[in-house]
């Protein structure tokens, strides 16, 4: 059997390729020779990249084995994750892998500005001796302010409050008891910019906070202060900021990233109170390392089958080991609910949790049953990542019920749905014993107690003496083997359900047949496709 192909489109550390392991054939590619990276597409289950492969929908439409797209660092401007999420290919990154170095470079760009040292340097080299011209200024006392205090803004408050800097922050998403926990006083933007001697902006580029420090944000600051941006070029109008630096409103800044990469426009570069470097943030041996072993982690679990609760663009959260074992369940509980729907469109799934799991985080399960559901009723590949987004498009509700109450089974999982008829379908089921058995306990409120198999019949008819022989002797003369058969029935005389479990598919000709002679109300053939 062939191994999963992975295709590594950039250069990654060797920490990478042995963090990925035997299991996988691992193809090169230049990332940036376009025809090339369409052509090994054909057949990749993987790709990683860093930034300068674009990984857009025509390279996914190259790639129908694709499975996971995996960015070794943080942003992912060059994934169009929105038509990898149509096409059910997991996203992921490493977006804790550079957090100290980006942290670093920040603190060093500080350094930089406040004892103008690349300008002194350059000044030395060329044998001219400036001492007084390059006179700076000490961070002792003096006001940092860190604009978004997330992990990295957590980081440099950690590295300047040990140069004796008092530091305060803007973050509208940080709460005032995780402030005061690091140290810091939270302020709105206006009183952080009129108060801070150093500015540093930590923020993720979004449409909200692009230009959000401009003309007039940087009117407000010190004419003796610096602006530092290491995070998305555009937070800081370069257009504003050049305005700002040449009449002397503020005293200089400090940039690591840029509208344009590498910048079209020198006129920023070419002033003296400006330091730049060329979007170094995540480049350290060390962070490129972490990043390509984080990926390459997430990879394996990928094609692996797992789940990987951080993707981009999966729901859900860390999976707790406790919940991990349903999961292949529900899946399969899907696919049972699928079929005993298939008689009419789906307008909503409730996906019910009783138990002791009912008491952890299930979200996951939720979507496990997404996917189930769809895996055998649409032609494109059903994965945790589109499974969402398929129900999205067909109008269908889902929600998601917790009770840490059930009477019969220490924990069971129901799929309960609405069709378009106005009739209702439900599946239920547990798994039991030592070895964790998965069982179906009720389909349509008939109890049951059948382990789940490659594939099952499900048939609702009228009770009477001989029937089990009628239907049996069909299948026999069909050359289909019954492996085990269970009879429900709520009273004497009524409807009853049987599930049998078969050796092999059922086609439809026999199917029909079988209904006929026995004038079911309900007759499904489930074949259960593993994950």
């Amino acid at each position: 059997m062939s191994k999963p192909v992975v295709l590594i489109a950039e250069e990654l550390s060797p920490a990478t390729v042995d963090a990925l392991g035997p299991d996988f054939e691992i193809r090169q590619v230049d990332g940036t020779d376009r025809p090339a990276l369409l052509e090994a597409l054909a057949d990749a289950h993987a790709i990683l990249v860093r930034s300068a492969t674009k990984v857009d929908a025509e390279a996914i439409q190259a790639a129908p084995s694709l499975k996971v797209i995996a960015r070794a660092g943080v942003g992912l401007d060059n994934v169009d994750i929105k038509a990898a999420t149509t096409a059910g290919v997991m996203v992921v990154n490493a977006p804790t892998s550079n957090i100290i170095s980006a942290a670093e470079l920040t603190v060093g760009h500080i350094l930089s500005l406040a004892r103008h040292i690349p300008a002194a340097h350059a000044a030395l080299a060329q044998g001219q001796w400036k001492r007084s011209k390059y006179t700076g200024t000490e961070l002792y006392e003096k006001t940092l302010g860190i604009i978004g205090l997330g992990r990295i803004g957590a980081l440099i408050t950690a590295r300047l409050q040990a140069f004796g800097v008092n530091v305060i922050a803007y973050d509208p998403y940080v709460t005032s008891a995780r402030a005061q926990q690091l140290g810091v006083q939270l302020v709105t933007l206006d009183e952080l910019l009129q108060q801070s001697d150093f500015i540093t902006i930590h923020m993720p580029k979004t449409p909200e906070t692009t230009g959000m420090i401009s003309t007039d944000q940087l009117k407000l600051m010190k004419s003796t202060a610096y602006i530092v941006n290491v995070a998305r070029g555009g937070l800081i109008d370069e257009d504003a900021l050049y305005e700002a630096l040449v009449s002397g409103e503020i005293a200089g800044a400090g940039l690591d990233v840029f509208v344009s990469e590498p910048p079209t426009d020198q006129k920023l570069l070419s002033l003296e109170n400006v330091i730049v470097t060329p979007h170094l943030g995540a480049s350290t041996d060390e962070a490129q390392e972490k990043a390509g072993v984080s990926v390459a982690k997430s990879v394996r679990l990928a094609l692996g089958g797992e789940l990987v609760p951080d993707a981009v663009n999966v729901a859900g959260g860390v999976i707790d080991p406790y919940v991990r074992p349903g999961i292949p369940l529900v899946e399969k509980l899907g696919q049972v609910f699928a079929a005993l729907a298939a008689s009419s469109p789906l307008t909503s799934v409730d996906v019910e949790v009783r138990g002791e799991l009912a008491g952890y985080d299930v979200s996951v399960l939720k979507l496990a049953a997404l996917k189930g559901i769809f895996t055998n009723i649409v032609s494109e590949s059903v994965s945790y990542v589109n499974a969402p987004l398929l129900a999205e498009q067909r109008g269908i509700e889902v929600r998601q019920i917790t009770d840490e109450v059930s009477e019969e089974y220490r924990n069971l999982i129901t799929l309960r749905g609405a069709l378009s008829d106005g009739t209702q379908v439900s599946v239920s089921g547990t798994l039991t014993g030592t070895k964790q058995i998965e069982k179906v306990v009720e389909i349509n409120g008939y109890d049951v107690e059948v382990p789940i198999a490659a594939h099952h019949i499900v048939m609702v008819y009228t009770d009477r003496p001989g029937i089990v022989a009628v239907y049996g002797q069909k299948f026999g003369e069909a050359g289909i083997n019954i492996a085990g058969m269970q009879i429900a029935r709520r009273e004497a005389g009524g409807e009853a359900l049987s599930v049998l479990t078969v050796d092999s598919p059922v086609t439809d000709d026999i199917l029909a047949d079988v209904a006929r002679v026995i004038d079911s109300s309900l007759l499904r053939e489930i074949d259960i496709t593993e994950a």
